[in-house]
């Protein structure tokens, strides 16, 4: 078989040490764009949907995150356990958020999604590291901040707390830092700052970095 052909049902999902990928898209040039653009990494290998399982990198294009696309970002990432990279050409800010509380890890501008930009955003969500342009991510605190707002004074429980080290650690997730210049930032090990980031994603239930940096800005924590 070619090397360029996608990996067959029933195939193992990837060659070890390679992430497995497969591409979502409404129209098959889209989808065969993004595939090229992908093949130029050798740690990504890609899969045909009927072999992609748990844990597998879904890169979902799109127009804009409308309620189709968010019923499908449902689907992978809560019933295929799958994770998410968005590629969009537009984006309202109350998609991106929808978006975020889905449970898509990384979302790129369509514009913006070349080889080696699209290839770092798959392997960021790989780790469960997450990835959101800065503008992105500035609507997003934006969009919260106003939610926040709307509902102060509200009737409702009291929000879990953030640890100092937790807050620290959000705010220079939210300004955009990776897990290793948060390390040098804080003077803390790589370890550290996934266990911190862990910890607080699962005790709050979240669903990854972005969702975090939302609940954080939501609570006013950063």
């Amino acid at each position: 078989m070619s090397a360029h052909r996608l990996g067959r049902p029933g195939a193992a999902s990837a060659a070890v040490g390679r992430t497995a990928v497969v591409v979502r898209a409404a129209d098959p040039i889209s989808r065969a764009g993004a595939e090229a653009q992908l093949r130029r990494d050798p740690a990504l290998e890609l899969v045909e949907e009927a072999a992609a399982g748990p844990g597998t990198v879904s890169v979902l294009l799109a127009e804009q995150a409308d309620a189709a696309v968010v019923a499908t970002l449902r689907k992978l990432v809560r019933g295929a356990e799958q994770r998410v990279v968005l590629v969009v050409e537009r984006m309202r800010e109350s998609e991106l958020l929808e978006a975020v509380e889905c449970g898509v890890a990384a979302i790129l501008w369509r514009r913006e999604a070349t080889a080696e930009r699209l290839g770092r955003a798959v392997q960021a969500a790989a780790r469960g590291d997450g990835d959101l342009p800065a503008d992105l991510l500035g609507r997003l605190i934006t969009q919260v901040g106003r939610l926040q707002r709307s509902v102060q004074g509200m009737p409702g429980g009291v929000p879990a707390g953030l640890t100092e080290r937790e807050a620290d650690v959000l705010r220079l997730v939210a300004e955009g830092w990776d897990t290793g210049e948060i390390a040098a930032r804080l003077s803390y090990s790589e370890r550290t700052v996934k266990n911190v980031l862990h910890g607080l994603t699962t005790r709050l239930q979240l669903r990854n970095r972005a969702h975090a940096v939302a609940h954080a800005v939501r609570e006013g924590y950063i």
